[in-house]
């Protein structure tokens, strides 16, 4: 290949089919036919001497050698964008909509802060909430269904830090904070002014807050880890259900320690230290590559985080467990 006679363009082609994962969603981001999407990328094939994108049932697949280059050039054109695109943006005239995924005590927490200053700073925004029944909502934003995604999502991030493959290059991630789990439960339960033991515990019927509806979780695994079990009479899959039940009823459920409060039922409920380890919490914001540069997306993703800073954590630092 001869790099003085590669026509640039194809390039960013290229980038926006590896951002996109999909030929359409790409030509419609190119603001071209989806012909000459495909026309551009045989070109690049030709010149490059590579197959570099393979069609699939879902999209296409980036071979080896296009998961080599996306890097290179994916930061050569964002250097370029950034070299001459306008310096200033003025988020008091932006006019947008964002669709975003949490959990519905992840929401409770954050969403009050953020309409607050969506009032104040940035009165065109808008915002879209979407169910979050996964712990794997990387589709979802491949798909451009969602524009970000705040939760626990311990194996996406233990994959997007590991580097394994173009798909995790695409997707972009933040912590916002990290926490503990604790067992939750009504303030009459007969556990509620003793010692909470490994026996009691299992011994004890449970809630489980499951997206999926599967009756088994981290809690689970840590037991079986030791060769314990619990009985989960109930799973639901909102946190606020959770805590409504468990108030009303002498079940357990285990929480993140920052989301009980968002159950709405704090005056009911008390927590305690698990009687054995479990690892951190850890809530992440997710967000697609294409996104990164959008100056309202940063804009959104930075309120999220100094929301996190200057409210959630200040606010935990406050409460302290039930002691047993």
């Amino acid at each position: 290949m001869n790099f003085l006679t590669l026509d640039l363009n194809l390039l960013r082609v290229f980038d926006a089919v590896m951002v996109e994962q999909n030929l359409t969603r790409a030509a419609d981001k190119l603001a071209m036919t989806q012909p000459a999407v495909s026309n551009a990328l045989k070109r690049l094939r030709h010149s490059l001497g590579d197959d570099l994108l393979i069609r699939t049932a879902y999209g296409v697949k980036p071979t080896p050698r296009a998961e080599t280059l996306w890097p290179t050039i994916r930061q050569a054109l964002s250097n370029l964008e950034l070299a001459i695109a306008p310096s200033s943006f003025d988020i008091s005239k932006a006019d947008t909509t964002f669709r975003m995924a949490m959990a519905d005590a992840t929401a409770a927490l954050w969403m009050p802060s953020l309409v607050r200053a969506m009032e104040r700073d940035a009165p065109g925004m808008n915002a879209r909430m979407v169910p979050l029944t996964t712990r794997e909502p990387r589709p979802m934003l491949m798909r451009g269904d969602i524009d970000i995604a705040v939760g626990f999502f311990p194996g996406v991030v233990a994959q997007l830090t590991g580097g394994q493959g173009a798909a995790n290059n695409a997707i972009r991630h933040e912590r916002l904070y990290s926490g503990h789990y604790v067992c939750v439960m009504s303030k009459d339960h007969p556990l509620a002014n003793k010692q909470l033991t490994l026996d009691d515990y299992c011994n004890a019927s449970h809630l489980l807050v499951s997206f999926s509806g599967r009756a088994h979780g981290l809690v689970d695994e840590a037991l079986l880890q030791m060769g314990r079990e619990r009985r989960i009479l109930l799973t639901v899959n909102q946190f606020f259900t959770g805590g409504k039940v468990v108030a009303n009823s002498d079940l357990l459920t285990v929480l993140p320690r920052h989301l009980i409060e968002s159950t709405g039922m704090t005056n009911a409920l008390i927590w305690k230290e698990l009687p054995f380890d479990m690892p951190e919490v850890h809530i992440d914001m997710l967000w697609h590559e294409r996104d990164s540069r959008n100056p309202a997306h940063k804009w959104l993703r930075d309120n999220l985080i100094s929301m996190t800073n200057d409210t959630l954590l200040p606010e935990l630092g406050h409460h302290k467990p039930l002691d047993s």
